[in-house]
């Protein structure tokens, strides 16, 4: 989308007066979560209202053709509405990211970081409110490409710490390129925890995790997944 495209060069002001709300999701205070919820709740009502109107539109001005429909004042002003409405609510607002230049430095990445916190701390909230996997997935695989500036790191330590330690859920083997990007003693220590928990899930997936960092060139494919959790429950047995 043009708009979102567009968004890429706006500076950190501008990503907190769209969304600077939405780290109220993952407050620790209930009320300040709830807070933040309807919030979402509100964005997103207005990027539904909003793309109805666009639609709207766009069966009035199909008549036209479609360069001209694209040409048309008010189908341009609905979509540019809808598109607006977007970078203001969650999950729409964290799409897009830089086309060229360094993820590190965008200032849409702590938004994008904290869409990933809110799913990993929250994720019955998240599931209710803007369960988006393909986005997940997508976002995962950006942040595991970023150049790793510290607090970057740190973040992304916690995040496969949090994931590691729960019951599996979609999308989480993502979590082994994050795991391999910021590979660290402080990571493999708090891996080592986890596998030695007394929780299955955790024993689980923080060993399979410790594994693949081990064997670098070995893929995160489902059928290596599927292989190592066929070994576990025989383990248990």
């Amino acid at each position: 989308m043009a708009e979102q495209a567009g968004s890429d060069a706006d500076d950190a002001c501008a990503w907190a007066e769209r969304l600077g709300w939405a780290f109220g999701l993952v407050a620790e205070d209930p009320a300040a979560r709830g807070a933040a919820l309807v919030h979402l709740a509100e964005a997103q009502r207005q990027v539904a209202d909003a793309l109805a109107r666009s639609n709207e539109m766009w069966l009035l001005t199909r008549h036209l053709g479609r360069d001209e429909q694209y040409r048309e004042p008010a189908f341009l002003q609905a979509r540019r509405r809808h598109e607006q409405a977007q970078r203001r609510s969650l999950p729409d607002g964290v799409w897009g990211g830089p086309v060229a230049g360094d993820l590190a430095t965008w200032p849409g990445l702590p938004y994008v970081l904290l869409f990933l916190e809110w799913e990993a701390k929250y994720p019955l909230e998240w599931t209710q409110y803007a369960k988006a996997w393909g986005t997940k997935q997508i976002l995962i695989r950006r942040v595991a490409r970023a150049r790793q500036k510290e607090v970057i790191r740190a973040k992304l330590t916690e995040l496969v710490e949090i994931v590691v330690n729960r019951a599996y859920r979609c999308k989480d083997r993502e979590y082994v390129r994050v795991a391999r990007a910021v590979d660290s003693a402080d990571l493999r220590g708090r891996l080592d925890r986890a596998a030695d928990s007394d929780s299955p899930w955790a024993r689980c997936h923080a060993g399979y995790v410790l594994w693949l960092l081990d064997r670098p060139d070995l893929p995160n494919t489902r059928h290596v997944w599927r292989t190592w959790v066929a070994g576990e429950a025989t383990a248990l047995m």
